[in-house]
C-alpha cells in the first residue's frame, strides 16, 4: 500500500511542480521521466523473455491432465473477461464525447537536461517467440543448465524491477502529471481517469459475481457460500497487493469450496501465475480510456482489441510477482499492438498501480473458480 502512497504523492507533486515551481525545476521532473522510461522500454522485452520461458520450461510435467484443464480454464477466463471489458467500456463511448485529450501540448516544450537513449536489445514479438521456443525446448529435452539460465535471468529482472524500476515510477508519473500540468490539461484528465477507474473495480465486482453465479447454478452449489469461502483470499490480496503473497488463503478457501487436496495444491498456485483476468480487465479499460483521450490513436473497435486481448492472456504469464508487475508486462503489447508512445505508457501505469489491489483480489477469487472447475472435469476424467 505505501507504492500506492509514494505514486499518489508523485502525482501531486507533479502537479504542483508543473503550477508553481520554475520551468527549471520541472524539467528536472521530465528529465527524470525520460530517463526512466527508457530503462522501462529496454526492460520489456527481457520481461517478457526470461519469465515467459522460465514459466514455461517450469510447468510440471507429473501432472498432464491437471495441466491442461487448468491452463485451458484461466486462458479462458482472461480472455472472456477482457472481452467483456471491450464491450462495456463501448457501451460507453459517449462519456469521452467532449473529454480533454491526455497529451501534452507540443507547445509546453519542456526539454530534458540529459537526452538519453537506451535501445532495446530485441523488439517485443522477438522476445516472445524466443522465450516459447526456448521454454517449451528446455521443458521437452529437460535441459536443466538452460533453465537455470532463463531461471537466473528472470530473477535479474526481478531484481531490477523490485529495487529500481518499480521505486522510480513515482517520479516517473510525477513528470508525466508536471508536463500535463504545464500544458494545461491535467485537472481535466484526472477527473475523467478517476471514474474509468471506478468503472474498472466495478467490472471486477461484475466478473466475480458472473463467474459466481455461473459456477454455482451449473455444478449446483450456493453462489453465496461459494463466495463467503473465498473472502479471506480477496480481503488478503487487498492487503498484500501479490497473489503469491495469498496462495496459503486461497488453498484453505478453496478446500472449503470442496476441491480435492491434489486438485486445490496443484491449480491454485499455478493460477496465481497465469490467471489475471482482473489485471487483463484493468489493463484493457485503461487503454481504451487513453485510446478514446489521445488525439493521435484511432477508437478502438472489438476487432481491434481482440488480437490485443488473445496476445495478453498469454503475456499475462510473464508477470512478475511484484506491485505493478501485470501492466510492466504488458507495456509491450500496449507499444507494439495499440501504438502507445510514453505518455500513455506512463497514465497505463499510473492507472494500473492505482487499483492494483483490488485487481490481484479480482484475480485471486478467480482462481477459486477455476479450482473449482478443474475438480469437476477431474472427477469426470
Amino acid at each position: 500500500m505505501s507504492l500506492i502512497i509514494k505514486l499518489i504523492a508523485g502525482i501531486l507533486g507533479g502537479i504542483l511542480a508543473g503550477l508553481y515551481l520554475p520551468l527549471g525545476i520541472t524539467e528536472l521532473l521530465y528529465t527524470a521521466k525520460v530517463i526512466i522510461g527508457q530503462l522501462i522500454s529496454f526492460t520489456i522485452p527481457l520481461i517478457i523473455l526470461f519469465f515467459i520461458a522460465s514459466g514455461i520450461a517450469g510447468l510440471p510435467k507429473t501432472s498432464g491432465h491437471l495441466l491442461g484443464k487448468t491452463v485451458g480454464f484461466a486462458y479462458g477466463s482472461t480472455v472472456i473477461a477482457g472481452t467483456l471489458a471491450v464491450l462495456l467500456v463501448l457501451t460507453a463511448t459517449g462519456f469521452f464525447e467532449g473529454s480533454v485529450a491526455y497529451e501534452a501540448a507540443k507547445g509546453a516544450e519542456l526539454k530534458g537536461y540529459i537526452q538519453l537513449e537506451i535501445p532495446p536489445i530485441m523488439g517485443v514479438m522477438t522476445a516472445l517467440a524466443t522465450a516459447f521456443i526456448f521454454g517449451i525446448g528446455i521443458s521437452q529435452l529437460n535441459l536443466v543448465q538452460l533453465k537455470d539460465v532463463v531461471d537466473q535471468g528472470r530473477d535479474v529482472i526481478d531484481a531490477l524491477l523490485a529495487k529500481v524500476i518499480i521505486p522510480a515510477l513515482p517520479f516517473y508519473i510525477a513528470g508525466v502529471f508536471a508536463e500535463m500540468a504545464v500544458a494545461g490539461t491535467v485537472v481535466d484528465t484526472l477527473s475523467t481517469f478517476g471514474v474509468v477507474l471506478i468503472a474498472a473495480v466495478a467490472m471486477h465486482w461484475l466478473w466475480l459475481t458472473t463467474l459466481f453465479v455461473v459456477t454455482g447454478l451449473m455444478l449446483k452449489r450456493s453462489p453465496v457460500e461459494l463466495v463467503k469461502n473465498m473472502l479471506p483470499a480477496y480481503f488478503t490480496a487487498i492487503g498484500t497487493m501479490s497473489s503469491a503473497a495469498t496462495i496459503p488463503v486461497s488453498l484453505r478457501a478453496s478446500k472449503a469450496n470442496g476441491v480435492s487436496e491434489e486438485v486445490a495444491n496443484f491449480s491454485v498456485p499455478l493460477c496465481a501465475t497465469i490467471h489475471l483476468s482482473g489485471s487483463t480487465i484493468t489493463i484493457v479499460t485503461c487503454a481504451m480510456a487513453v485510446m478514446f483521450l489521445s488525439p493521435t490513436m484511432a477508437v478502438p473497435s472489438l476487432i481491434d482489441m481482440l488480437p490485443f486481448i488473445f496476445m495478453l492472456g498469454v503475456v499475462m504469464i510473464a508477470a512478475p510477482g511484484a506491485p505493478g508487475g501485470a501492466v510492466m508486462s504488458a507495456l509491450g503489447l500496449l507499444t507494439s499492438m495499440l501504438g502507445f508512445d510514453e505518455s500513455a505508457i506512463a497514465l497505463m501505469i499510473a492507472l494500473y498501480l492505482a487499483q492494483d489491489s483490488f485487481g490481484t483480489a479480482c484475480n485471486v477469487t478467480g482462481d477459486g473458480v477455476i479450482a473449482l472447475w478443474v475438480n469437476r472435469f477431474s472427477e469426470k476424467g
